[in-house]
């Protein structure tokens, strides 16, 4: 989304990338970054860019609706959500960019299935409740059946809470303790970038593109 300067109506502003930050602010504060450097500018990148954008985009959005709703079926739009936010999780932690077509290199994608999937059977805490067919299933029957379809599938239901945020045996979704393991992850990631040479530059990767 862009704004035009009032002083040059051709000339569009930096496009807002979190609360209060521009791609023009992201790329002067990346100059002070490199992988493995100094923890405390991770700390700063991971508060003001990424979790800014997070909760402005998806973790408050996700909260206005668990707390007005009035369970006639938000969960459709809650679970929709958090599976947009897995996917961007999942290019943020490994540093992949999407296009549409043509894309290039290791680290572009045009088919978000692979991404999506590794994520949760290979990722922590994810990983405690997904095996990779599980996870292919929650991929085709929950999200792209929500996001294309507006609908679950093969016997998919979502519920508001459990003891588990998912029951792949069952094919229960229990949304609120779901959001809680993203929530938990995402904390989780905010620490270790802060000490991973390799999450850092995907990091980089990621905010660059966002950026450009």
């Amino acid at each position: 989304m862009f704004e035009l300067d009032r002083d040059s109506p051709s000339h569009p502003r930096s496009e807002i990338i979190a609360p209060g930050k521009t791609q023009d602010d992201w790329k002067r504060f990346a100059e002070r970054l490199t992988p493995g450097g100094e923890a405390h500018l991770w700390a700063e990148a991971f508060d003001s860019f990424l979790l800014g954008r997070l909760r402005s985009r998806y973790l408050k959005p996700i909260r206005i609706i668990r707390e007005t709703g009035g369970m006639e079926g938000e969960g459709f739009t809650i679970v929709s959500i958090q599976c947009a936010l897995i996917e961007f999780l999942a290019a943020i932690r490994a540093g992949k960019n999407y296009r549409h077509r043509n894309p290039q290199g290791p680290y572009e994608y045009s088919a978000s299935r692979d991404l999506f999937v590794k994520f949760l059977f290979q990722t922590a805490p994810f990983s405690n409740f997904f095996s990779e067919a599980d996870a292919g299933e929650y991929y085709s029957n929950v999200r792209c059946a929500l996001l294309h379809e507006a609908r679950t599938k093969d016997g998919w239901i979502i519920w508001v809470n459990g003891s588990v945020p998912v029951d792949c045996q069952k094919k229960v979704i229990y949304r609120d303790k779901f959001q809680s393991v993203i929530e938990s992850y995402v904390e989780d990631y905010g620490l270790n970038l802060t000490k991973e040479a390799s999450l850092q530059e995907a990091f980089l990767r990621k905010f660059n593109d966002l950026a450009a």
